[in-house]
């Protein structure tokens, strides 16, 4: 039966190529209609996952990254660093290929949901590079690296941070010459950052300014704000529960010596004054009075 079956091949040796070429030909069809079908649902695929990592990420803790800077433990914050970079990279890439796949999902459908879902997901902050760990990731690498660090990572080609300038603003350069800049201003009293946080929705503010637009007081702090507090920004409802402290780029603030030392004069004067308010208060309630 062997020398039968060989026998018919030596007969027809193009027929199991052309049977093989059939095959994978079929095979590159079925996976474009798949890629196809696919696409028409990467819109609402893409929002899930931004979401969830959205959701994913506020729970994580770098506190233990602000313990090393600048400390002993060299081997062991190296490798943190290489770790900071991976992580910076895999940001970066998810962008590109996001940025990417929208552009071709436009250009095969001929339509502008691409371009509308970016707009969305811009809006809603729920892109990877708008997270505020993003921003504590680069305020850790340039803590590290100095002020100016070049050459970064694969997909990364700058982590820059200016201080100096009339707006201090940290700006991440990609693979493909697309930077993005973020600002270091507190939209609330319109300076540079001090003791800086993050509310759930992504924005940042100093903490004596977040806690006075919640009228919680500094000791407290952010999360004990009530629960239907809003951003004082984009007026988002339940965003102080997921308060963020960044502690790193409140480490990297701190090379503003002058400025950062009279902003905490300032609000530890302004600590002790509500303090004084706040037991007074309590003293008139207890006598009644």
């Amino acid at each position: 039966m062997r020398r039968k079956t060989e026998m018919k091949r030596r007969r027809v040796p193009g027929l199991y190529k052309t049977a093989n070429a059939n095959c994978a030909q079929h095979v590159i069809r079925s996976f474009l209609l798949s890629c196809q079908r696919r696409l028409q649902i990467l819109p609402d695929v893409l929002a899930q996952e931004s979401s969830d990592f959205a959701t994913l990420t506020y729970p994580m803790d770098f506190n233990i990254i602000s313990t090393v800077s600048g400390r002993c433990f060299a081997d062991h914050q190296q490798s943190l660093v290489e770790e900071v970079t991976m992580l910076l990279d895999y940001v970066t890439m998810n962008a590109i290929a996001i940025r990417k796949i929208l552009k071709k999902y436009d250009k095969v459908h001929g339509s502008v949901n691409g371009r509308n879902f970016k707009a969305v997901m811009r809006a809603k902050r729920i892109e990877l590079v708008q997270s505020p760990w993003l921003i504590e990731l680069g305020a850790f690498y340039l803590n590290c690296n100095g002020l100016d660090a070049g050459e970064p990572g694969e997909f990364f080609r700058k982590f820059s941070c200016d201080l100096d300038g009339t707006e201090p603003v940290m700006t991440m350069i990609l693979s493909n010459s697309i930077a993005y800049e973020y600002s270091l201003i507190c939209p609330i009293c319109l300076d540079t950052l001090f003791n800086p946080y993050a509310l759930g929705c992504g924005h940042l503010f100093c903490k004596s300014c977040v806690c006075a637009a919640a009228s919680v007081l500094i000791c407290d702090g952010p999360r004990s704000a009530p629960i239907g507090a809003k951003c004082p920004v984009c007026r988002e409802v339940g965003v102080y529960r997921d308060t963020v402290h960044m502690l790193e780029l409140d480490h990297l603030l701190r090379s503003r010596g002058d400025y950062w030392k009279q902003r905490h004069r300032e609000e530890r004067a302004e600590m002790v004054k509500q303090a004084k308010q706040y037991w007074e208060k309590q003293t008139h309630i207890a006598l009644g009075y």
